[in-house]
């Protein structure tokens, strides 16, 4: 394990707002009350001036870790102890956290000590992990989850995201594992190995964002960074039973050497136990980037101000087929169902609709962007060790993926962003009838470990995948923000998530119904068995 780290500069972030409260949901939707917190974590039960033990600290949400550092209930420090502690004790048996930066984040801790800015800013004091992909902390490497980056020299800075994160408050302390390039919807590389679902150890975390979904699901941290780029924040979310939500296109930075990721289909945010701290991670992390030619629509008011406000009557249109055509397990159907009660318990309008999406195009545009963005960078790390690939850098599936990428033309590449505009297009559209679309986020329950590894010939491995990203897909070619939620368990004791999806910029309309659903049938209570 790696365990590299640089001491930084300390920069206040943004005061939290508002005070933790728990709310009966009808009182709270008659009020119109707006962002306070759901409370459903737990409030410092037993927590001591000498630490934190291990059941108060897996009792904290960020929004509770948060307000204890602030009211001098426990420290910056008392938290990343029990994080590390957590990290130690389950870490052996799930395989989510590959790199640790200990040293990082306790010089970074005792800078802004020194500076007297440890209790400031809207994350002060959370530790968090970050994905292993694209992602950048100085000093540390980033791996890509592939042998051909294992020994990729140090970052000299830091993802602009990172930074954001830092400068309002949360102290990084490692990154999470990650399939290679973020190529399959498992974590599972021949660089890092298995990560395996705390629900069930013989199961698959998902992926691409396996390693920080399981990082949360299984109490090492409350909140941790992940990427999308084809249903990688929302798959894993649903296998592990966490809040996944990939923001609007450019809602959030990707900067600084690249300020856009395959024409934007990729974006980043957090995976975490509750709606609030999603909200709350968002606030910091969202807006315009210096340089990105690339804006999104300025936000009403903060994203945690969402929280506890009615959605109203919601108008939500039902998607119950796949773009691949693949067929839902019955048990994903039956949550959905029981997804489709809750909503007209609550008051929403639901009506089936078949959006008008052609698959091929779909699947074609999204594959030419992200096959190309990918053939770029192992082309560019090709001539920076200066020789040419062999078996012993890439697993055979990524092989495959470069070879495609490498007869799409420029043609090719030109139509593929005309497609992105055309499917973008044609999904706005079907906002002006509808407020939200739910659908599942997968057609097929949490996969066996193996079965989605890249490490197979392409035929057996495409015929497993078909009901893994089918769902989430569209939402990264087309741009708008899409959730998923922990509303179910199959028989067999597996997450199930649901998906609901807004017009470009509609993450307000996301955070209140998934509060409102949070708040009427609250998960917080289910805890994977580790």
């Amino acid at each position: 394990m790696e365990k590299n780290s640089l001491p930084l500069g300390d920069s206040a972030g943004l005061a939290a707002e508002g005070a933790v409260q728990v709310w009966p949901r009808r009182q709270v939707l008659k009020a119109g009350a707006v962002a306070v917190g759901v409370g459903l974590l737990g409030r410092f039960a037993d927590a001591r001036a000498a630490g934190l033990s291990a059941s108060d600290y897996l009792g904290l949400d960020a929004w509770d870790m948060v307000k204890g550092l602030q009211a001098g209930q426990f420290s910056a420090e008392d938290l990343l102890a029990a994080a590390i502690a957590r990290c130690e004790q389950v870490n052996p048996k799930l395989n989510a956290v590959n790199m640790r930066h200990d040293d990082y984040a306790k010089a970074l801790l005792a800078a802004r000590r020194q500076a007297g800015t440890l209790s400031q800013g809207a994350l002060a004091g959370v530790p968090i992990l970050l994905k292993d992909l694209n992602t950048f902390l100085q000093g540390t490497r980033t791996s890509n989850g592939s042998r051909l980056f294992k020994d990729a020299p140090p970052s000299s800075v830091t993802s602009t995201l990172i930074s954001r994160y830092e400068a309002a408050g949360a102290v990084p302390f490692g990154k999470t594992t990650s399939p290679e390039f973020g190529l399959t919807t498992t974590t599972e590389s021949l660089l890092w190995g298995q990560t395996r679902n705390p629900w069930n150890l013989a199961m698959s975390a998902g992926g691409s964002s396996g390693g920080s979904s399981v990082a949360v699901a299984a109490g090492i941290v409350p909140v941790a960074h992940a990427t999308d780029g084809g249903g990688s924040i929302r798959i894993p979310a649903s296998y592990c039973g966490v809040v996944g939500l990939k923001p609007t296109r450019y809602r959030t930075p990707s900067g600084p050497m690249r300020l856009e990721a395959s024409f934007g289909a990729s974006v980043a945010n957090v995976v975490s136990r509750s709606v609030r701290d999603t909200a709350l991670f968002l606030d910091a992390g969202q807006g315009h980037e210096l340089g990105s030619p690339y804006w999104t629509q300025p936000l009403q008011r903060p994203y945690v101000q969402e929280l506890g406000r009615d959605p109203g009557r919601l108008r939500v249109g039902l998607v119950r087929e796949s773009m691949t055509g693949a067929a839902l397990d019955p048990a994903v159907a039956k949550v959905l169902e029981q997804t489709v009660k809750q909503l007209l318990d609550l008051g929403h309008e639901i009506e089936e609709l078949r959006l008008p999406i052609a698959p091929q195009q779909l699947f074609g545009a999204h594959g030419a962007a992200m096959g190309n963005a990918l053939l770029a960078m192992v082309n560019d790390r090709e001539k920076a060790l200066g020789r040419a690939l062999g078996q012993q850098d890439l697993e055979l599936i990524t092989f495959g993926v470069l070879a495609r990428a490498s007869k799409v033309t420029g043609e090719g590449v030109v139509r593929a962003r005309q497609s992105f505009e055309d499917i973008s297009m044609a999904m706005e559209q079907q906002f002006e009838r509808f407020d939200v679309i739910l659908s599942p986020v997968t057609s097929g329950l949490t996969p066996a470990l193996g079965e989605l590894s890249l490490n197979q010939p392409y035929e057996s491995y495409a015929q497993k995948a078909m009901g893994s990203a089918g769902f989430t897909v569209l939402a990264n070619v087309s741009g708008q923000p899409a959730i998923s939620l922990p509303l179910g368990m199959s028989d067999s004791g597996m997450p199930v998530g649901m998906m609901f999806t807004a017009r470009l910029g509609g993450e307000d309309v996301l955070l209140r119904l998934a509060s409102q659903l949070e708040q009427d049938r609250p998960w917080a209570a289910r805890r994977a068995p580790v």
